[in-house]
């Protein structure tokens, strides 16, 4: 930290600039030299008691983007820097610059298999501005319950994976009311609910693909220690149960709820999971009803041991709401083998038509079944994390995802145990993981631009030895990435005496970090470098263009920062090279049984 009288003070500034919070703001004329945005700034719940995020005095600088149209909206959504990568240097070493700006093919809206589950339908209703209205008045048809656990320290490189969409998708076969009258069993049969069907959904930042990976209800997992849950109710209570070695995965969620199943899968994939949403069978049935069912092909009759016929004829067939849960919940049909597999590939194939039903003309433009299907899905779920105006900025984000690039993948197991749990290949599903936490491209899937071209491309000319800008010309964003209230606003004030504007300062979007990272647009590296310089041990990270930082540097203050603030290289005085993080060009070695489904093949098998 420099000398008070060392520190240079830029000129008086006569205009008043309110207190955002309860912490001190610097008087008009102080250091902090910043500029008013000209919209309201974006609000992010906050961390540790840090305020929410505060503009002050500037207006935007070029290319940055506008604060938020609303109040709801959620940053996340738009940003993304892909975290355990191959380095990169400015300063005297070569400039190299993400390619992150995705050129689609086609222009037409293709949403055909874009997911997982009926939420991601509602998805593509939410870009059609008709029905905009209608969902609005549908926010209050949500049921809340507690399940994330967003700062958890199981998850992979939280920088890396920000402004990537993860969801957690279940369908619930509670024994109880509705779910009990269409076949899901009674109290007697077992008590409570179970994790029927488990997908987690993942969507990288810049939106080029989707992945959804289906975990079998048997696999055996390690459960943590967890409070009870009431599946009746959706309330947690004060019991504390014990952690617990070969549970299986589908009991773990009867035992400890949403909560504990979030912790289970969060810690096996690394996954930051920032959304839940549950769906029970009366809800499921019901949606496919409101649309006049779904349409499904099979190259042979299906017969289950339990449920009876489900198709007799080899072909194509709409289903009804009934027939629909009893094929995508059938686990006893012998021509399939191993029943949780065989239930989770007719599940994935069910997925896709049934988005190719709701997205069909004959849905989207019958406002009789479209308000239907989303007024079921509203009653039928619970949430966390999940309303209508985040799913509508997601659905429009998604436009060009075309269905070559959505997958459908199973976790690999390797049999049963004595208890009949389906045993978990460690290695291979932290493969999995991996590949898709550094956006790795996966067997067969078709995006708009093969990220492996990028990583064959040419390497760029040198450039000059790199030059430290005037702090003056590089407005900053400070965001607490540590959890320890406070922290932002004391930094600013240190980054602001050192001639950096300070366009706004806030709570990091996607919650906590460990290292302090310098985030910045395609061609602003040596501002970026510039502001680095001024924090030991930061690493520098090139955000997408979704990120819409334009000029701004944001500075992400992670749980190692000790709140050292130095003097930055003297402007024109040459920077010492750093480390740029990119996407990852590395690769891993995917099993080859890997069970994989691309919404493009053809699903009549």
């Amino acid at each position: 930290m420099p000398p008070a009288d060392s520190r240079p003070v830029p000129p008086a500034d006569s205009r008043p600039v309110p207190p955002a919070d309860s912490r001190p703001v610097p008087p008009a004329g102080s250091p902090q030299t910043v500029r008013p945005p000209q919209t309201p700034p974006r609000q992010q719940p906050p961390i540790a008691d840090e305020q929410p995020t505060v503009k002050i005095d500037a207006v935007s600088p070029e290319g940055a983007a506008s604060p938020a149209e609303d109040e709801n909206d959620d940053r996340t959504t738009d940003e993304k820097a892909h975290g355990s990568a191959r380095p990169r240097t400015v300063g005297n070493a070569t400039l190299g610059r993400l390619a992150q700006s995705k050129q689609r093919k086609r222009k037409r809206l293709r949403f055909a298999a874009r997911a997982a589950v009926a939420f991601v339908s509602v998805l593509a209703f939410l870009c059609n501005a008709a029905v905009w209205g209608y969902v609005r008045s549908t926010e209050a048809g949500f049921s809340q319950i507690a399940a994330l656990d967003t700062e958890s320290e199981d998850i992979v490189d939280p920088v890396g994976q920000t402004g990537d969409e993860t969801y957690l998708i279940i369908g619930t076969d509670t024994r109880a009311g509705a779910s009990g009258e269409i076949g899901a069993g009674t109290v007697d049969d077992a008590e409570g609910a179970r994790a029927d069907t488990v997908i987690l959904v993942n969507i990288p930042a810049d939106r080029s693909r989707v992945v959804a990976v289906s975990f079998p209800r048997d696999l055996d997992v390690d459960r943590p220690v967890c409070r009870g849950w009431d599946s009746t109710t959706g309330e947690y209570d004060s019991e504390l149960y014990p952690a617990a070695e070969g549970d299986k995965l589908n009991a773990t969620y009867a035992l400890g709820g949403p909560k504990c199943l979030v912790k289970v899968i969060q810690k096996m994939s690394g996954l930051r999971i920032g959304h839940f949403v549950g769906i029970d069978f009366a809800g499921f049935e019901s949606m496919v009803d409101e649309i006049g069912g779904v349409e499904v092909c099979t190259s042979i009759p299906l017969y289950d041991n339990e449920l009876g016929p489900l198709i007799e004829t080899p072909g194509t067939h709409t289903l009804d709401g009934k027939r629909a849960l009893d094929y995508v919940r059938a686990r006893k049909i012998d021509q399939e083998g191993n029943s949780d597999y065989g239930r989770i590939s007719r599940q994935q194939k069910f997925l896709s038509s049934l988005l190719r039903s709701t997205l069909s003309n004959k849905v989207l433009f019958d406002p009789v079944k479209l308000n239907g299907f989303i007024s079921a899905f509203t009653r039928a779920t619970f949430v966390e994390n999940v309303n209508a105006e985040s799913l509508v900025k997601l659905g429009r984000s998604m436009q060009n995802v075309e269905a070559g690039a959505v997958s459908f993948l199973t976790i690999p197991t390797a049999g049963t145990n004595d208890w009949g749990n389906e045993i978990p290949r460690t290695d291979d599903i932290k493969a999995i993981f991996t590949a898709i936490i550094d956006d790795l491209p996966l067997p067969g899937e078709k995006r708009g631009e093969d990220p492996t071209e990028v990583a064959a491309a040419p390497p760029a000319e040198p450039l000059p030895a790199q030059l430290a800008v005037d702090p003056s010309t590089v407005s900053v964003q400070v965001s607490n990435a540590s959890g320890l209230s406070g922290l932002a606003a004391g930094t600013a004030e240190e980054v602001a005496a050192y001639g950096f504007p300070v366009y706004s300062i806030g709570n990091y979007a996607s919650g906590t970090s460990k290292q302090t990272v310098i985030r910045f647009s395609e061609g602003q590296e040596t501002d970026a470098a510039t502001v680095a310089s001024a924090f030991p041990g930061a690493v520098l990270q090139e955000a997408p263009p979704s990120a819409q930082l334009g000029s701004i540097v944001e500075i992400v203050l992670g749980t190692s920062f000790d709140g050292t603030v130095v003097a930055p290289t003297p402007a024109g005085t040459p920077l010492a090279p750093m480390q740029i993080r990119t996407r990852s060009e590395s690769s891993v070695e995917l099993p080859a049984d890997l069970a994989i489904t691309n919404a493009a093949d053809d699903l009549c098998t």
